[in-house]
């Protein structure tokens, strides 16, 4: 068998899949983006079963993948008007919590050049450990990673989808033509 088949393909990318929704599933639990951690997971069982489907010739599975992409697709275009801010969308809310906490992104304290300067608020117990916190210097800003870390997610995607449809398509005619003979 040839390794640059559609299966193989398909196998390479759902593993490429795979690799950056981790990735990403770690970066949003340490911001408490409860949201995307949801999103993530059902993305990973979702990509896995796609996964697990290119390998047993289960051409239900791949399709439940493809279709899961294009949901997948909606998502991260979503994500990527939030943080944006297309419309009446702002950043700054806390629709990605699902409003229980006040945190954001990891990245917008954490990003790449970012210094994180720290002040106690006055009168509160330092057992409580609140503070201000303000960032400089960020090279870059943290909405613009999140916009392509969604932007490889779609690119992903798009291309998963692509290659499900084709590798369905030929499980589908290995089918009929062993019920031919």
């Amino acid at each position: 068998m040839a390794c640059c088949t559609g299966r193989c393909t398909l196998i390479l990318l759902c593993t490429l899949q795979l690799v950056a929704a981790l990735e990403r599933q770690v970066f949003d639990f340490l911001g408490y983006q409860w949201a995307p951690i949801l999103a993530n997971f059902l993305h990973i069982v979702a990509t896995i079963l796609g996964l697990f489907g290119t390998l047993q010739y289960r051409p239900r599975y791949v399709i439940a993948y493809a279709l899961w992409a294009a949901v997948w697709v909606t998502w991260n275009v979503f994500l990527i008007c939030f943080y944006l801010e297309v419309g009446d969308l702002n950043k700054e809310s806390e629709l990605l919590t699902f409003h229980v906490s006040q945190h954001q992104s990891w990245w917008s304290e954490h990003g790449p050049g970012c210094v994180r300067k720290e002040a106690p608020v006055a009168g509160v117990a330092e057992l409580e450990s609140h503070s201000y916190v303000s960032v400089i210097g960020c090279n870059v800003e943290y909405q613009y990673i999140e916009v392509m870390h969604s932007a490889l997610q779609i690119l992903l995607a798009l291309l998963g989808f692509v290659y499900a449809c084709y590798v369905t398509s030929v499980f589908t005619e290995e089918e009929d033509s062993c019920r031919r003979k």
